[in-house]
């Protein structure tokens, strides 16, 4: 009996403590989770993350390629683009979302063109799919030909305007390296996003497609034939822009998983949607609405997806 008036005595004084705890973690999670503030920047859409992120495992490597100032028709009549096309998938009805080409960029890598509609540098919040990657602890590298160490003073054929990553936070990131790079960590450690741009004259800019189209015939098979691509990766090779009427371009979907026309609207929005859920993180600005490619690029290997 004495035991469990003591006993009783006990939960009496413990209950107010554990009450004034459970409250106070309470308190806490819900502070940690609210989501940051929308940045105040003319824009066509915020570039706060979407609420629910995607459950996809961040495991499998992506890769990017952004060509530029190529119609659809133009790119698919090169020889090794066509090869691409018919061996893998092409979205036959993707399409810009700005002119020139620094919206296109942001669109990709934020989901929001912020308003720009020039190639100039303009400081944006620090967000973007660089720095939310990185704050999930998700590896990524740009790689940039010609770059040599600095995001803003790097010679030709680098061009900053094709550089999406130190626009956000006015910083250049350390993830930001030559293409050289790319070479030895696909034989070694491979980040789960390589971002690559080439040249202003290998991008076809300055040198037109069929330089663009040569390029990648020496420079995909490095990719493909890695382990990073072969264990799940995939390899996405997109234009900016179009250069013409319609702003039409082609998005090729290099994985062994996919073949055929991918004939539902798209657009750089969808490409950063795509990469989100494929890596696991929240989709950025307009991307949460658009059309995400992941659900296709987890359904069964080698379907042919030309039903749309």
């Amino acid at each position: 009996m004495l035991s469990d008036i003591a006993d009783m005595r006990f939960v009496r004084v413990l209950a107010p403590a554990l009450a004034a705890l459970l409250l106070a973690t309470a308190c806490q999670t819900v502070a940690q989770s609210k989501p940051a503030a929308t940045p105040s920047a003319s824009s066509s859409a915020s570039a706060s993350p979407s609420a629910t992120p995607s459950a996809t495992p961040a495991d499998k490597s992506v890769f990017v390629i952004v060509l530029e100032n190529t119609s659809y028709q133009l790119a698919l009549r090169q020889p090794y683009i066509a090869s691409l096309a018919t061996q893998y998938a092409v979205a036959t009805n993707y399409s810009q979302v700005g002119s020139p080409s620094l919206p296109n960029y942001l669109a990709m890598t934020s989901g929001s063109t912020w308003g720009i509609r020039d190639d100039s540098y303009h400081k944006l919040p620090a967000t973007g799919l660089g720095k939310q990657l990185s704050d999930a602890g998700i590896s990524w590298k740009g790689y940039m030909e010609g770059f040599t160490g600095d995001c803003f003073t790097s010679p030709y054929p680098y061009a900053l305007k094709h550089n999406p990553f130190p626009y956000y936070g006015g910083v250049c990131p350390t993830n930001v390296v030559p293409t050289t790079d790319l070479a030895s960590d696909l034989t070694g450690t491979t980040p789960q996003l390589s971002w690559i741009t080439p040249g202003m004259c290998n991008d076809g800019h300055d040198c037109g497609v069929a330089r663009s189209d040569r390029w990648l015939a020496q420079f995909v098979p490095q990719i493909t034939s890695s382990t990073a691509w072969k264990q799940g990766g995939v390899l996405f090779i997109v234009w900016d822009e179009s250069g013409s009427a319609g702003g039409r371009v082609a998005l090729l979907v290099i994985t062994p998983s996919l073949r055929g026309q991918l004939t539902m609207p798209l657009n750089h929005y969808s490409l950063e949607a795509t990469i989100a859920d494929r890596l696991g993180v929240p989709r950025l600005g307009l991307a949460k609405d658009a059309t995400s490619l992941q659900p296709l690029l987890e359904a069964a290997p080698a379907q042919s997806p030309s039903s749309g």
